[in-house]
């Protein structure tokens, strides 16, 4: 009796023990790494040479904004509606690009009161277009789509010759053409930069250069992409008056010697040999145009 009692008391106890032990802890599961948050690479910026020598740099972060930045100040701008390529308003600024014929061309405008329209041009830039079937971000595009055609001409590749003009009433035009003597054809968009230097090749810094829409017989058409197959022409316009602005103090007009053209976009200029007196401080610099006579 007493040895059965005894073995009940060691059982109870060995089952005591077993229950006060502590429980191992469960092993944990491997920690998956957490693979970082993917990122939106930032727009490049893009940078468009101008035809007075600046340029213009913008960022397009995504379809409905531009960054552009013009002599140091920056300007955040926002996508408005146009019938073709692509607007942006934005601090009294518009900014307006197209993509035709393998150039990308942007035109910087002031604000009118309104605030809607730009009314007045601050710059007239370009860029070659390396993929020109695409459109930049918000363009519309043109009527018939985007099609590629001739890279931008550059100075190398042309040669300037005089073919034509006409005089009257004091004022003097000659028409300059433009030719293609590369193996390759190209394009001209816009207006030329030219400047005059004298007879010693020296510069004729007391004349501007000014741009101005259409031609001599046609004021006020707009700019057109001219493709310049090789040995084909493009013309321009130089216009000038021969009466000295005596309002100003003028009493003798300087006498240029050459005429220095940059194509749009180039920093190669070609020469063309042209005495002439332009008075007045200025000459009138028409668009590219593929025919010498306009059309009447």
């Amino acid at each position: 009796m007493r040895l059965q009692s005894a073995c009940a008391v060691v059982s109870v106890l060995a089952l005591l023990g077993a229950c006060t032990q502590e429980a191992e802890p469960p092993a944990e599961a491997p920690v998956e790494p957490v693979a970082p948050a993917a990122t939106t690479p930032a727009a490049p910026p893009v940078t468009y040479a101008c035809e007075s020598g600046q340029s213009v740099t913008a960022v397009y972060a995504d379809q409905s904004t531009a960054r552009v930045t013009y002599k140091g100040q920056t300007h955040d701008m926002t996508v408005a509606r146009s019938a073709s390529g692509a607007r942006y308003t934005g601090n009294g600024l518009e900014w307006w690009t197209a993509n035709r014929n393998g150039v990308e061309s942007g035109t910087l405008s002031r604000l009118g009161p309104n605030e809607e329209i730009g009314t007045t041009v601050l710059e007239r830039c370009s860029r070659p277009s390396a993929t020109p079937d695409v459109l930049p971000p918000g363009a519309v595009p043109p009527a018939g789509g985007v099609k590629p055609v001739a890279a931008p001409c550059k100075g190398p590749q042309l040669r300037l010759s005089t073919d034509g003009g006409d005089a009257g009433m004091g004022h003097r035009v000659t028409i300059v053409g433009v030719q293609n003597i590369g193996t390759q054809a190209c394009s001209l968009t816009g207006y030329p930069t030219v400047a005059l230097q004298d007879r010693q090749n020296r510069n004729l810094t007391t004349v501007r250069s000014d741009q101005k829409p259409g031609s001599y017989l046609h004021s006020g058409e707009a700019p057109a992409p001219v493709e310049l197959a090789p040995q084909a022409k493009a013309f321009f316009d130089l216009a000038w008056t021969v009466v000295p602005n005596e309002a100003e103090g003028e009493k003798t007009c300087p006498t240029a010697g050459r005429i220095r053209m940059t194509a749009p976009g180039d920093t190669a200029p070609v020469s063309l040999a042209q005495v002439f007196t332009p008075c007045g401080g200025r000459i009138d610099v028409s668009p590219f145009r593929s025919e010498a006579e306009p059309a009447t």
